[in-house]
């Protein structure tokens, strides 16, 4: 009764979860356990199986970072599609046909990469695809849940967005403990196949609600976007008025409020820039830190029973982090400073991140500098780096996607989110370019050998968190949110935020 509303004297029906509910659920459960089981053993299968199956040590720093080039090339491609995804269901399929249609082709290349095994040309064309897969659905599965919900039960649309985001965590955490395990007592052909399997059951599942679904029609090409408004701009400069930002050029050709709406867009991409630098690096803990990991003592004795861990088991403690560390941020920590007179604006947050992301790599350096003189240090080491990585998730990538909803328009938040996919796939492709010059040798192989690998990155997030400081008081910001009514003229730099 409590959960009923009264309407004029009598009660309102309580509101219900949309019955696709449970095949997005589903779906996307399966679907994360196949990514993230095969990120889990990837890079250390490359460097045993195609780069160096002897060992030989001479090889290592070479064949680790041809491995870690094409992991992060990998992550890349999938995460520069979602952005080309998610505008060609809007103008073209409708987000039910893309999802479906481009789920089969993710489950070729997981058969590809099962069946290939003993070919690089083949797996990698099988990496390929499977990133075509990954990527190409990754914008329309969450913008498909809120389609389900209308006027009569937008007030469970949260909790289902928490079911969902829990189904991608379980999905992710109980891959990464059993691939690897799997790859060691099977093999790789049982370890990538089972994720294969993992995926055709998603795409069994997302077709079996297909009865069940509010299936959104595409809506044609729409040319009031970023893309047409932003080139139009640049090719008529000429028409620019005194006084008038470039983007003005666009009004009248182009709707007014999305003209505005971009230049939102282009204030919130200041912002993401900072973030680079930290996607640059996170990835790297299911690529190069797999590597450290298989050197270290990862064995546990618990007095009754003793176990060594797997090395791709180790990236679940980033989940295990994450869900212990998004609630204490959330209602103890910045509730905590706030009280104090330490806001914790977005940009604080941001900046904070970054510092304890450059710390993470610390901790890892020092890891990898003992394992580069022989030693063998203890998981502890890397798990601590975890822990540290976590946080700075938290502060940054949470904090990013609240910034991006926030600081644009409602015409413009699925671009923003299109865009910040895109600033995670321009960090891999930074990682992957370092490691495509370490292994090609020359003095990036010389300079970045070993603990030095680390060194480098360190610095170059410093380089980031110094510019940070003294840009961020000058970026002008505009919240939608809590000033909807504001004048785009009337928007200001806060010089609050540091």
């Amino acid at each position: 009764m409590a959960n009923d509303t009264v309407i004029a004297g009598e009660l309102a029906p309580k509101s219900r979860f949309p019955r696709s509910v449970p095949y997005i659920i589903g779906n996307e459960a399966a679907e994360r356990f196949s990514f993230y089981g095969m990120r889990s053993i990837l890079t250390l299968f490359l460097v045993n199986q195609f780069f160096n199956p002897t060992g030989n040590a001479a090889l290592t720093e070479q064949a680790n970072a041809h491995a870690n080039k094409l992991h992060h090339l990998f992550v890349m491609v999938a995460y520069a599609l979602p952005f080309v995804g998610g505008m060609i269901a809007d103008w073209f399929t409708g987000k039910y046909k893309l999802i479906l249609y481009v789920s089969m082709i993710y489950c070729v290349g997981h058969l590809l990469l099962a069946t290939c095994d003993s070919g690089l040309n083949g797996f990698e064309i099988g990496l390929l695809v499977v990133a075509i897969g990954a990527g190409g659905i990754k914008s329309c599965v969450s913008a498909n849940v809120g389609d389900q919900f209308d006027a009569t039960n937008q007030d469970l649309l949260s909790k289902v967005y928490g079911w969902f985001y829990f189904s991608i965590n379980a999905g992710s955490m109980i891959s990464t403990v059993a691939i690897p395990w799997t790859y060691d007592h099977f093999g790789p052909r049982w370890a990538f196949g089972i994720p294969g399997i993992l995926m055709a059951l998603a795409t069994i599942i997302f077709f079996s609600g297909r009865k069940k679904y509010v299936k959104v029609p595409p809506q044609g090409v729409n040319r009031n976007n970023l893309v047409f408004i932003t080139w139009y701009a640049l090719t008529h400069l000429s028409l620019k008025k005194p006084g008038q930002s470039m983007l003005d050029v666009a009004k009248g050709p182009y709707d007014s409020e999305r003209v505005e709406g971009v230049k939102a867009v282009y204030r919130v991409m200041s912002v993401f820039f900072f973030a680079l630098a930290f996607w640059a690096v996170w990835d790297q803990c299911l690529s190069e830190w797999t590597l450290y990991a298989d050197k270290m003592d990862r064995s546990i004795n618990l007095g009754f029973t003793s176990f060594t861990v797997f090395p791709g088991q180790l990236s679940t403690m980033n989940t295990v982090f994450l869900l212990l560390f998004i609630p204490l941020f959330n209602y103890v920590i910045y509730p905590w400073l706030d009280k104090r007179g330490l806001k914790t604006t977005p940009l604080r947050r941001l900046g904070t991140g970054l510092i304890l992301t450059a710390l993470s790599f610390i901790v890892i350096g020092l890891a990898h500098r003992s394992i580069e003189h022989g030693g063998t240090p203890s998981m502890w080491w890397e798990i601590l780096a975890f822990m540290i990585l976590s946080a700075a998730e938290v502060l940054v990538s949470i904090t990013g996607l609240e910034y991006a909803y926030t600081h644009s328009p409602k015409s413009m938040k699925s671009t923003m989110t299109g865009i910040w996919f895109l600033v995670v796939s321009f960090g891999n492709l930074i990682t992957a370019s370092v490691n495509g010059l370490i292994e090609d040798g020359g003095w990036w192989a010389r300079n970045l050998k070993g603990a030095n690998y680390e060194w480098f990155f360190v610095a170059f997030i410093g380089v980031f968190i110094l510019v940070f400081l003294f840009v961020s008081p000058r970026l002008a910001e505009r919240n939608y949110i809590t000033d909807p009514y504001v004048s785009e003229n009337e928007v200001i730099a806060d010089t609050t935020n540091l």
